[in-house]
């Protein structure tokens, strides 16, 4: 008994045509969706961050135990600095400390955090 080797190539071609009509039609119920979204209609929630998880993104540099290693301690950094001073490191950068790496929307709380730190 010779089976047919055009089979599974009608199955393929079948599944295929399948899949392009049932992504066609989930393409089509996201369209309204996108629509929506650039007109407003939905809102979007953003999410914050607490400062000590934003601060384990610093370890590398601070150390675990804001001890410093690469960069300095950051024990008692609120006697050195304001507040302000602090965002401004914070956002913009200084000496080796690239900037951007904290969101500006999560900047004064992190500024506040680090100023607190004894």
């Amino acid at each position: 008994m010779n089976r047919n080797p055009v089979i599974p190539y009608i199955l393929i071609f079948v599944f295929g045509i399948g899949l392009m009509f049932l992504l066609s039609f989930k393409g089509l119920g996201d369209m309204d969706e996108l629509a929506k979204e650039k007109e407003g209609g939905t809102e979007t929630e953003q999410v914050v961050r607490a400062p000590e998880d934003i601060y384990k993104s610093c370890i590398g540099c601070h150390g675990d135990a804001y001890q410093g290693g690469m960069g300095p301690a950051l024990t008692g950094v609120g006697d050195r600095l304001s507040k302000d001073d602090i965002k401004n490191v914070i956002t913009n950068g200084r000496g080796n400390m690239p900037a951007g790496l904290v969101k500006p929307d999560e900047a004064d709380a992190m500024a506040d955090w680090l100023a607190n730190i004894k």
